[in-house]
């Protein structure tokens, strides 16, 4: 039992933080802690085990410990695949080409220890070794933050809200709501008419204002898709300041707060973007929970990994500050050689 201690520490924390906010990256990092904790006590169990006949726990080891190796062939394989189909789908853009180079990034690491292992280069199964160290320090992120999206994702508002913010996305040729921005507006009127049933049917906020390459703010737009598809327009209000998804909090917060000084919403994104969303709307102050809508499978992957990019930087300076102290022993240990 002593070995699962910690598991156990790590899941009543992760439980107090969700009680307390769901909207904390702090409740992915327990999340993942106790992932690793559990494994940690289910090796230690197997270890003791094996001399009692109990080989069940020694499999089960063995098979997690198989499922990460596996996945160092296929997930570089996947995300190329991804990339190339991004490429074609979405354009040449930088941000729809990262899983295609996190897929090239996981074969150059691969192809590093090999070449460390052939070479018997000291300095170069140091830097290997280095590099191995932050990589598993950034999965171990990378996994904890989309572990904790996907459960977020599945958690619901706990009462009836005020209002329902729908952030905005761009609009296809300045001034049509693209496929991407109608989903989220289709998940809005969902929750809108689910309370609606219950008779107390919130206000809808369009929150998005006028690009440089816009005809109309994209609230304008997203307004009238919902009342061309005979949503009631006195229940919808538009915020079309806002050029970034912080602006459209911040300003959707005012435009909620002018109306009801004690209001309650739920926030409407792509899945991909809500925990994201959801800490961001914990850092402006905004009362209430992100709910996601769906995203077409093949945009996920490299969406995903820009969402994570984004929330590594907000907090960079812990990141880079663990990333500099898993570089100074490789750095001690060449000085030293």
């Amino acid at each position: 039992m002593i070995a699962y201690a910690p598991a156990l520490l790590f899941l009543a924390l992760f439980g107090i933080g969700v009680l307390r906010d769901r909207r904390r990256f702090s409740n992915a990092v327990h999340l993942g802690l106790v992932c690793v904790s559990l494994f940690l006590g289910l090796a230690v169990s197997a270890d003791r085990s094996g001399d009692q006949g109990h080989p069940a726990l020694e499999w089960l080891v063995a098979g997690m410990l198989l499922i990460p190796f596996l996945g160092a062939f296929v997930l570089p394989v996947f995300l190329l695949a991804n990339g190339v189909k991004m490429i074609r789908k979405e354009g040449r853009s930088p941000a729809n080409l990262l899983s295609f180079l996190v897929g090239l990034g996981i074969f150059g690491l691969m192809g590093l220890m090999v070449a460390a292992a052939v070479a018997h280069s000291r300095a170069l199964v140091i830097v290997t070794g280095t590099l191995l160290l932050i990589t598993a320090y950034v999965s171990f992120l990378f996994f904890c933050f989309i572990g904790y999206a996907f459960l977020y994702g599945r958690l619901r508002p706990r009462r009836d809200v005020d209002f329902v913010v729908v952030l905005g996305s761009g609009l296809i040729g300045g001034k049509r709501v693209p496929p991407l921005l109608a989903s989220r507006l289709e998940r809005g009127r969902k929750v809108y008419e689910a309370q609606a049933a219950r008779g107390n049917p919130p206000v809808v906020v369009t929150s998005g204002g006028q690009g440089p390459d816009e005809h109309l703010p994209e609230s304008h737009a997203m307004a009238d898709y919902l009342t061309e598809r005979g949503f009631p327009a006195e229940h919808i209000r538009r915020e079309d300041r806002s050029r970034t998804t912080e602006e459209n909090l911040v300003y959707s917060k005012a435009l909620m707060s002018a109306a009801r000084g004690d209001y309650s919403c739920v926030i409407v994104t792509n899945n991909f973007h809500a925990f994201r969303a959801a800490l961001m709307a914990r850092k402006t102050g905004v009362n209430g929970q992100v709910v996601g809508s769906p995203t077409a499978a093949y945009f996920w992957p490299s969406a995903t990994i820009r969402e994570f990019v984004a929330v590594f930087l907000h907090h960079k300076l812990v990141n880079f500050s663990i990333c500099g102290l898993l570089v100074l022993p490789g750095l001690l240990a060449l000085a030293v050689g």
